[in-house]
């Protein structure tokens, strides 16, 4: 190994030891992830809900799951669970988008502020 290269691997070892400074970009990173993670986290675990509910309103009436739990006519149940599970997955995006829309208000000026400085620079 060459001077350069141990230069270069002792350069790269070092930096994973030296203290990480935040910088503006860091900072308008984080809020933008602190804007849109709650209404990340809603619609993926709503969404995944919504799919198991209309998931299990199908396997009712599509095989005999019905027989086995005790239901003598599990068609008229498994449609009214599906349809639950549709209308679910329906209204996922609306709220979605509310959750969403009210956390950009709350940190619409402070993103600004700091987007602002940033590119003035």
């Amino acid at each position: 190994m060459n001077n350069r290269d141990t230069q270069f691997m002792a350069e790269k070892i070092r930096t994973q030891y030296v203290e990480k400074q935040s910088t503006e970009l860091d900072t308008l990173r984080e809020l933008d992830e602190k804007v849109k993670r709650p209404a990340n986290v809603f619609a993926y675990t709503f969404g995944s809900i919504s799919a198991i509910v209309m998931g299990a309103g199908m396997s009712l009436v599509m095989t005999d799951i019905g027989v086995t739990l005790g239901i003598a006519s599990a068609m008229v149940p498994g449609i009214a669970i599906g349809v639950v599970g549709m209308a679910m997955a329906l209204i996922n995006y609306p709220i979605y988008k509310g959750i969403l829309d009210s956390r950009k208000k709350k940190y619409s000026q402070e993103i600004l502020a700091l987007s602002e400085k940033i590119m003035n620079k």
